[in-house]
């Protein structure tokens, strides 16, 4: 019997997956209205319309009839399967004056997201301390992008353009206390990063280490496990694809990763000992940064980049620690070491809440910054002077005196 692969949908069209090498849409009804599309992908079986039962040879009528049966249990599982998953249908969000962030679903490993771009969105917005509300309906931009944002009903992706846009409305800026030379190393940086960093992280995340990325989707219902393959196997098939048109896999395993090392190293040497990449003060760069290291940090364990970011280039390790514990508070690592615990870390402070699907985060409650120069926030990270617990370069002079006085 010969099996194909499909979206189920609740419009009146059909996705063929496994016999084209493109997606092809066949609209049943003659419209040519564009519609979202959103269904779940399911196996079936291929019949022979020419004639069913003959199709089936020379087989005796009880294994004809088993096979018939089979077929049409397969289609009622289907069936059952797009009940109980509960396709989302589109709704109308209402973006005045809010944020929507459309972006993919939440993984179950307590990590707030396995796209670099996603989580780079998401906490960018948190560090310019912009309320905003997620939507994780797996709908894709108008360019075929993840992330995207509305408002007030302006659809933006791209999460260079979205963070332009919001610069232009919205008036925030992480990047103001730059000068021309720093804001050159910045997108320098932003660009290895996000075109060469990127494809190395994506390789060891859906190629090399697909079984494990596998068990993080979180997808439930019938089937679960048997969805969660197509869908990795059917990313897997782009990955790879996509990284032999940007250049980078046309190269060995080996190759890859020495790049990947290499792109580590020039980051750990930019970082150096300081608290953010440009300096005292958080920067655009920050964001995506943390976006990808953190991908190697919690998403790849035992993986080679982990292995890096914790022996050899532990300070990029410190580093995403101290963005997450600053503007992810729910955001619990199982894994905590007591290299980054301080002192004063309580049952409390290591409390944390599940992610919301749909939710609202801000520190201030308002689009506006309040806090001034002079200032001082203190977070559950943070000592009564505002210095955080978890810098690298915190009183490090005071070291350097002691030791000379001994």
């Amino acid at each position: 019997m010969h099996w194909g692969v499909g979206l189920v949908s609740s419009k009146s069209c059909v996705v063929e997956l496994s016999r084209n090498q493109t997606i092809s849409l066949c609209w049943c009804a003659g419209s040519e209205e564009h519609h979202p599309f959103y269904g779940d992908i399911v196996a079936f079986p291929w019949q022979d319309y020419g004639g069913v039962m003959s199709g089936l040879g020379s087989d005796s009528w009880w294994k004809k009839t088993l096979y018939l049966t089979g077929g049409a249990l397969l289609a009622a599982a289907a069936y059952l399967l797009h009940e109980l998953l509960a396709i989302r249908k589109e709704q109308e969000v209402d973006s005045k004056d809010a944020i929507i962030l459309h972006q993919f679903s939440r993984p179950n490993n307590g990590v707030p997201s396995l796209s670099p771009s996603c989580l780079k969105m998401e906490t960018y917005l948190r560090m310019a301390d912009l309320p905003y509300q997620n939507y994780f309906d797996g709908k894709l931009s108008p360019q075929g992008k993840m992330p995207w944002i509305e408002y007030n009903h302006k659809r933006v992706s791209g999460t260079e353009f979205i963070i332009d846009f919001l610069e232009e409305k919205l008036g925030v800026n992480l990047n103001k206390q730059l000068n021309p030379h720093q804001r050159a190393v910045s997108r320098a940086v932003t660009k290895m990063v996000e075109e060469h960093f990127y494809w190395t992280l994506a390789y060891c995340q859906w190629v090399d280490n697909l079984h494990e990325t596998q068990k993080m989707l979180s997808i439930t219902g019938p089937l679960s496990d048997l969805l969660k393959w197509i869908l990795c196997h059917l990313t897997k098939g782009i990955v790879k694809r996509e990284m032999y048109g940007q250049g980078i896999g046309r190269f060995s395993e080996e190759e890859i990763y020495t790049l990947m090392e290499k792109d580590m190293r020039s980051l750990a040497g930019l970082l150096g000992d300081k608290k953010y990449f440009m300096g005292p003060k958080l920067s655009t760069l920050d964001a995506t940064i943390f976006g990808h290291l953190a991908q190697a940090m919690w998403t790849l364990p035992g993986t080679r980049p982990e292995r890096l970011l914790k022996g050899e280039f532990i300070n990029l390790a410190m580093y995403c620690e101290r963005i997450r514990r600053k503007f992810w508070p729910e955001w619990h690592d199982d894994n905590d070491n007591t290299t980054y615990e301080s002192d004063d870390s309580s049952e409390e402070t290591k409390t944390h809440t599940p992610f919301q699907d749909i939710s609202y985060y801000s520190r201030t409650g308002t689009f506006e910054d309040d806090l001034t120069e002079n200032s001082i926030s203190q977070t559950p990270d943070t000592d009564f002077t505002g210095h955080s617990l978890f810098d690298s370069d915190v009183d490090m002079d005071e070291f350097t005196d002691h030791d000379q006085c001994k």
